[in-house]
């Protein structure tokens, strides 16, 4: 089952290959990043072919841009939230508010910008209801987890980590030290994610930028009891 988690950056984006019998991949960077991204794999010995299944946590061009390049070389498939789809196929933008101080300052700049990447239809819309990855030989599932966007994924292992796209920031230009996103559609939805999570038994957070660290982080933002 589930052996092993290979961090790496696509532009600012941190992604993840999560390994098990198969490879199952967590976003896809920025656009054009396929060289940057044959590296990591000739670094970690890994045969492309293995990667089966490539999850984006959301449609921003950040998370998926290099998805289609990523998908013809290795012929994965792509799993995204079915809300979302139209996102990945045209050129629908879901942007998100500020939510503390620097979010609102930053938010109508960074979200001004509009990187091209190359359209694509995803091979399996996920719904509400959480997907297995046991057929890739890891014990896991995603699950919907709104509020960065409407249709935010995130992938959680039994063994505890959680990989969980923009529902926490831990890097430059968002922030310097982990914690809850300073962009969302709906920071109140976030915040119940997160107790879900945690009620999960989640140990490890993965973000969609910057380093992981511990659900303790979380746990602290939103004062929310410990469960051991």
């Amino acid at each position: 089952m589930t052996t092993g988690i290979i961090s790496f950056k696509l532009g600012l984006t941190s992604c993840y290959l999560i390994i098990g019998k198969e490879i199952v991949m967590i976003d896809a960077g920025l656009p054009n990043k396929l060289n940057l991204f044959r590296k990591v794999l000739s670094k970690n010995k890994i045969d492309p072919a293995r990667i089966k299944l490539i999850v984006l946590t959301h449609s921003h061009f950040d998370h998926c841009g290099s998805a289609y390049d990523i998908r013809e070389m290795t012929g994965a498939k792509i799993a995204i939230h079915n809300s979302e789809r139209e996102c990945v196929e045209h050129d629908k933008v879901l942007i998100p508010k500020g939510v503390n101080f620097k979010g609102k300052i930053t938010q109508p700049l960074i979200f001004s910008f509009k990187i091209p990447f190359p359209k694509f239809t995803p091979d399996i819309l996920l719904d509400n209801e959480p997907y297995s990855l046991s057929e890739y030989g890891i014990d896991g599932q995603i699950i919907h987890t709104p509020g960065h966007t409407i249709g935010s994924v995130s992938v959680i292992l039994n063994s505890g980590e959680a990989f969980v796209g923009c529902m926490a920031h831990n890097g430059f230009p968002f922030r310097f030290k982990p914690g809850l996103p300073i962009y969302a559609q709906d920071i109140d939805v976030i915040k119940e994610n997160w107790k879900a999570l945690i009620d999960k038994g989640i140990t490890f957070i993965y973000p969609g930028h910057g380093k992981p660290f511990p659900v303790a982080v979380i746990k602290n933002q939103l004062r929310y009891p410990s469960t051991n």
